[in-house]
């Protein structure tokens, strides 16, 4: 068993640094019943911190798989209005939203793309009013894992699926600092540090971004009042919460119009339990135009078909090749933590809050902003040890981001 005090403190770090759950205040927590008693010492301790209620919807993998095998396209596609009206309650209460995701990475490998597909633009479509709370940091929200018997699998192959969870818990407790003897202060330094970094770009505040490396060869250019972001996210009444724990990025959007080039990924993305590996994309004035997978071709298509703002982007990150995640040497198969490893992008959806008064523009005025709009938001990996990235300002001129996957300044 994963030590049950070192557990203690994950729990705490969650609730205190990730979503800071205040006095008074209701939690929702999204959890695997396999997750069952961890999510239970969250429940603990978040009545003890002062919570008035706490519920948690839960979730199978050996159930999910069941409905996609022998439910009909129809029943997948049809979220009844209780489930939409019970999320938009906790949201409109100001409800904190935890979500413990730990999802076996094969589990719908042999189902068909198209059938995931339609279920997943359907729930996107149900969620759309929901998310925008979440999206603009309207309530206070994080994302964790912990391990699970198919995932720490998927990870240590070679490993018996409790030795497997026993090793992967390991590798959680150090990613997140739950090892640290005061884990909430060693998080504030790490935010000190993201701070930094964001408040340095956003001084800058490039007109491009020019990254090149193996199979990479591309121009991001960024929206007039883009914002960079990273580390701790702030509710409309100034409570600092942490969306991701692990978290290692600065994020922006690019101008969803304006890229330009060939992007190639880094390490494997789960989506939709299936698995695209080996791909790249080609973009042509924001939107992609060609694509390339040795493997997940159809997911990766119909991920790009969700909608109009699919084959666009919504985020781009950066990530020095130094971070602890990449240094574990692992694939996590979990975009939690491998977006972690990696200078990223996102297709889909931009964060509002990543453009001055974002949060504030209707749809019409974020387009004309060149903020991305879909119903998905999916993260995948770019950064490596060979990338180099340049920022060019406003006179055309260009300056050194990166070198070799670091950091090429000094934010003293």
């Amino acid at each position: 068993m994963a030590d049950q005090q070192l557990q203690e403190k994950y729990a705490e770090l969650a609730l205190k640094t990730g979503v800071n759950l205040q006095e008074g205040q209701a939690l929702v927590i999204n959890s695997s019943i396999e997750g069952a008693d961890f999510a239970k010492i969250v429940v603990r301790k978040a009545y003890e911190m002062g919570a008035k209620n706490v519920h948690v919807n839960w979730a199978d993998d050996e159930l999910t798989l069941l409905k996609y095998q022998y439910a009909s396209e129809e029943v997948l596609t049809d979220i009844p209005e209780w489930q939409i009206a019970k999320q938009l309650a906790f949201a409109e209460d100001g409800a904190a939203l935890l979500s413990i995701r730990s999802t076996n990475p094969d589990l719908l490998k042999d189902i068909d793309p198209s059938k995931v597909a339609k279920a997943n633009k359907a729930a996107g479509e149900a969620m759309k009013e929901f998310r925008q709370y979440t999206m603009n940091d309207r309530i206070p929200w994080s994302i964790i894992s912990i391990p699970t018997g198919d995932w720490a699998q998927k990870i240590f192959p070679d490993q018996s699926k409790e030795e497997a969870k026993e090793s992967l818990w390991e590798q959680i407790f150090k990613i997140v600092r739950v090892d640290k003897e005061d884990p909430v202060a060693a998080w504030d330094a790490h935010n000190d540090t993201l701070k930094q970094a964001r408040e340095y770009l956003n001084k800058k505040s490039y007109k491009a971004l020019l990254f090149k490396s193996e199979g990479t060869n591309i121009r991001f250019e960024l929206p007039e009042g883009h914002i960079w972001k990273g580390g701790a996210a702030q509710t409309p009444n100034g409570n600092a919460f942490n969306p991701n724990m692990p978290t290692e990025e600065v994020f922006t959007m690019p101008h969803k119009y304006k890229v330009d080039g060939t992007v190639t990924a880094t390490k494997p993305l789960v989506y939709g339990g299936n698995m695209i590996d080996g791909f790249s994309l080609t973009f042509k004035d924001g939107k992609v135009v060609d694509f390339k997978a040795d493997q997940g071709y159809d997911t990766l298509k119909h991920l790009l078909d969700t909608d109009e703002g699919a084959s666009r982007l919504g985020e781009l990150a950066l990530v020095p090749h130094a971070s602890p995640i990449s240094q574990s040497g692992l694939i996590f198969y979990n975009t939690l933590y491998d977006e972690n490893a990696s200078c990223h992008i996102a297709l889909g959806k931009a964060y509002p809050t990543n453009m001055e008064g974002g949060s504030d523009m209707n749809e019409e005025q974020l387009d004309q902003h060149g903020v991305n709009d879909s119903l998905t938001h999916v993260d995948f990996m770019i950064g490596s040890a060979d990338l180099d990235i340049e920022g060019e300002t406003a006179d055309g001129s260009t300056e050194p981001v990166f070198r070799q996957g670091a950091w090429a300044i000094d934010f003293d």
